[in-house]
């Protein structure tokens, strides 16, 4: 790819056709007060929200982490990201796991979080230079740029966009109907004393929906 053409450009977006892996059925992300986001499109095709924004970005993250020696990939190594320990020394989290990054509580109310609080300079009495949270990040934790970022426990207006962000949706989608049963193989009934399905003993039985598109 000749990177020169993109050079001048305030953005580059990029669009693929996807399918899934296997078969023709997938999963997608779901809300605890909405199920599945489903929705039309202009032209009235059944639309399907697979994965939202902030999933995506906790795929990207994932891309980048190493689990097994708990640190960025190879490639990446060097990056400066937050590291949260307890007051024994052990690593808790760090920047690049928490949902928040570094607006987790893990870090914002560890002693240490005031040396980034200082370097984004925010002055309630002042306008706000995001220019300063930029150079921040970029100092701390780069991913955080690229993710973007809210402190509210510093302020209101201490935030910055996505640079990097995306979505993956379905068009033309049809409910895959589906469930399944958590077996109890010793106690397959509902039980007495307690020991019921709220308890987690006996056969439960969920269903699910899955969709092709």
């Amino acid at each position: 790819m000749n990177l020169d053409l993109l050079k001048n450009e305030p953005r580059l977006l990029i669009e693929a056709n996807l399918r899934p892996v296997a078969g023709t059925r997938f999963q997608p992300t779901g809300f605890p007060d909405l199920g599945a986001a489903t929705y039309k499109s202009a032209e009235g095709a059944d639309m399907l929200l697979v994965e939202s924004a902030q999933s995506m970005a906790n795929r990207l993250e994932a891309a980048i982490w190493d689990t097994a020696t708990e640190d960025l990939v190879a490639p990446l190594k060097g990056l400066p990201y937050v590291i949260a320990t307890d007051a024994a020394g052990e690593v808790l989290t760090n920047s690049i796991l928490e949902a928040h990054r570094i607006n987790s509580p893990y870090i914002y109310n560890a002693e240490g979080f005031a040396a980034i609080q200082a370097a984004v300079g925010y002055d309630e009495n002042k306008p706000f230079s995001s220019r300063k949270l930029a150079a921040a990040l970029f100092k701390y934790d780069v991913n955080s740029l690229l993710h973007g970022i809210f402190l509210e426990k510093i302020g209101g207006v201490v935030r910055l966009p996505r640079a990097l962000s995306g979505f993956i949706e379905a068009t033309n989608v049809n409910i895959a109907a589906s469930g399944g049963v958590k077996n109890d193989r010793v106690r397959a009934s509902k039980g007495e004393d307690g020991k019921d399905a709220s308890a987690g003993y006996g056969n439960v039985p969920f269903h699910r929906d899955e969709y092709t598109g």
